[in-house]
């Protein structure tokens, strides 16, 4: 899965990276080290800009709400827990087809945080004699210092609640896609990964879905709703791309942040509850 990820490249750069060609400024969203869901993230997208006289899809960086509400929802309640959303089912699932088959963005990222449980930790609480066990989190990033493009979807909600004219009367959110995490081992480990998790599959069943810039024109095409073609985009990355490393486990409090929370410790903490 994807709970919590790092997000803090400037718009300027991602605007560059992606060939966005509308960003709004007063959208800027300061560096963030521990995105949380319901969290304002960047997503690049394309669609036609509003009130514009030629209505052709445009491709920009807007600022989206991490929670997917679906249009139909009653109210946003659900929000936290539709932060991620199946590859395998994506097109299937009342809450995500639609925006799967019209409304795909890519969410720019710098890794994601996983949290992993020690073998010991693991035995003692098989054993009865820990009710919490420790968990050691762990940082996934492009081994290359590339940006991550997670796949995502997005969607508009309107709050009943409120006039048509308020500010806040639309909500547009987004989900990220996940698949199965990447069972190679990593091509060269973290020396303190010892003896812990040598691959993905190892740290978490899940992984976001990372798209590698070839995919990235036809993903935002909105032109494009074939939903067998649309599936072909979906197939894993190749292995080998990113490299994990332990961190802080400071990360694990949402209200801490900074890039001191991405810094590789030479092993796992230890006494450390999450």
């Amino acid at each position: 899965m994807c709970g919590r990820y790092a997000a803090s490249r400037r718009p300027e750069d991602l605007t560059g990276l992606f060939g966005v060609e509308k960003w709004e400024p007063e959208e800027t969203l300061a560096p963030d080290w521990n995105v949380a869901p319901t969290k304002s993230v960047y997503a690049v997208l394309e669609r036609p800009l509003k009130d514009a006289a030629e209505r052709r899809p445009v491709r920009q960086l807007r600022a989206l709400r991490w929670g997917l509400v679906p249009s139909w929802a009653k109210n946003p309640e659900g929000a936290a827990k539709m932060i991620n959303a199946r590859s395998e089912t994506v097109h299937e699932k009342p809450s995500f087809r639609r925006a799967f088959e019209t409304r795909r963005c890519l969410l720019p990222a710098d890794g994601y945080y996983e949290w992993v449980t020690g073998a010991q930790e693991r035995e003692l609480e098989e054993q009865g004699r820990r009710k919490r066990t420790r968990k050691q989190p762990y940082f996934v990033t492009p081994a290359d210092g590339s940006v991550m493009a997670m796949a995502g979807i997005y969607e508009f909600w309107r709050d009943p609640t409120l006039p048509g004219d308020h500010p806040q009367a639309w909500w547009a959110t987004c989900s990220v896609l996940t698949t199965d995490a990447d069972p190679e081992p990593f091509a060269q480990p973290h020396p303190a990964l010892e003896p812990g998790p040598r691959s993905l599959a190892e740290i978490h069943p899940r992984m976001p879905l990372v798209l590698p810039p070839e995919r990235w024109d036809a993903w935002l095409d909105p032109a494009r709703t074939d939903v067998q073609e649309l599936r072909v985009l979906l197939a894993p990355p190749p292995s080998g791309l990113v490299r994990a490393y332990p961190v802080t486990t400071a990360v694990s409090d949402v209200r801490n942040n900074g890039p001191e929370l991405l810094e590789e410790l030479a092993a796992p903490e230890e006494s450390t509850l999450f």
